[in-house]
């Protein structure tokens, strides 16, 4: 009926098997005291018969009541299994993801743009990493947490989805990025911590600098991967004519390499320039690669509930003292 491993969660409800124990006793004790008697003057003529099969099986629907009983204790103290010992790797990672949203975000030397294609890939990369915890946070002249922290990814996708350019003042604060990233990673206790930081410009705000923003990050055991996005050269960044049609212009990219390779160098983190959206899908798969080690190995055993043969063995033996009792061992009123 079970594993050969069989633990009770609610063992206690043993003590109950007293009351059907002391029903058998009670019952077997009187038995010679219930039986209707018959005048005669002489038993002469019952010499020679034998007990029928009625009169050994009289006793069997008070059996199958106790037995019933004994069932649904058992059942009650929820006996589970434990055969199925695992293996489970545990990550152990939070990631803050840190996504530039200025207003530069809209060139379009990435399809639609870049800040659409840096949404999509980041997407994916979650989606390929369902054990850990993730977090979104959005900068350009501010910074605030879109999504804390969290194992709900869907909930997480949502919101990435709704990040637009326009959130926030315009403006490029890599300091800010970095330590509203930080803050969110601070109080974790994971043994991995990252950022992924991605921006498409200079730093020119915030009273941050990058350089100190990674210092902390790195004081408080924080990796930063630094991602520039942008082509090589000029990208075509829309806007519009005096008649309200749509234009573009070929603006220079600008990207402070330099800045970034130090924010990765001072954190143990890596730089990578991604110059379209493959090459950008790439950077995160290498990322993705980089943190896949295995930090933590458990060996647990997954229970399994199994009180439902013995309910069901219950409701059977109460059946059959029914059947028994209505029309085997009838009582004469």
């Amino acid at each position: 009926m079970l594993n050969a491993a069989v633990q009770f969660a609610q063992p206690e409800f043993f003590y109950l098997l007293i009351v059907p124990a002391g029903m058998l006793v009670y019952y077997f004790i009187r038995r010679n005291h219930i039986h209707a008697d018959l005048t005669g003057s002489t038993i002469s003529m019952f010499k020679g018969i034998k007990p029928g099969w009625r009169t050994y099986g009289r006793h069997l629907p008070y059996i199958f009541r106790a037995i019933a009983l004994t069932l649904m204790i058992i059942a009650l103290a929820r006996p589970q299994s434990s055969l199925n010992w695992e293996n489970v790797s545990t990550e152990g990672i939070d990631i803050a993801l840190s996504l530039d949203i200025s207003s530069s975000m809209l060139a379009e030397d990435f399809q639609p743009n870049r800040l659409e294609a840096a949404k999509d890939v980041a997407i994916q990369f979650i989606n390929n990493r369902p054990n850990d915890r993730i977090g979104l946070v959005v900068y350009s002249k501010e910074s605030f947490t879109q999504c804390p922290l969290t194992t709900d990814h869907a909930v997480l996708i949502n919101l990435f989805q709704d990040v637009k350019q326009g959130m926030i003042e315009d403006g490029t604060a890599i300091g800010y990025g970095i330590a509203t990233a930080a803050s969110r990673l601070k109080e974790s206790d994971a043994k991995s911590k990252v950022i992924i930081l991605l921006t498409d410009g200079e730093n020119n705000a915030g009273d941050i600098s990058p350089a100190t923003a990674a210092e902390i990050a790195q004081a408080l055991g924080i990796r930063i991967y630094t991602i520039g996005v942008g082509t090589i050269g000029k990208a075509p960044y829309p806007g519009t004519d005096f008649f309200g049609r749509k234009i573009y212009h070929e603006v220079e990219v600008k990207i402070d390499e330099e800045t970034l390779q130090r924010i990765a160098d001072i954190t143990g983190g890596r730089y990578f320039r991604a110059i379209n959206k493959n090459s950008l899908k790439q950077i995160y798969e290498e990322i993705d690669q980089l943190e896949k080690s295995k930090i933590e190995v458990k060996e647990y055993s997954r229970k399994k509930e199994e009180y439902f043969p013995f309910a069901l063995g219950a409701s059977l033996f109460i059946l059959l003292e029914f059947l028994l009792r209505l029309f085997v061992f009838r009582k004469i009123p």
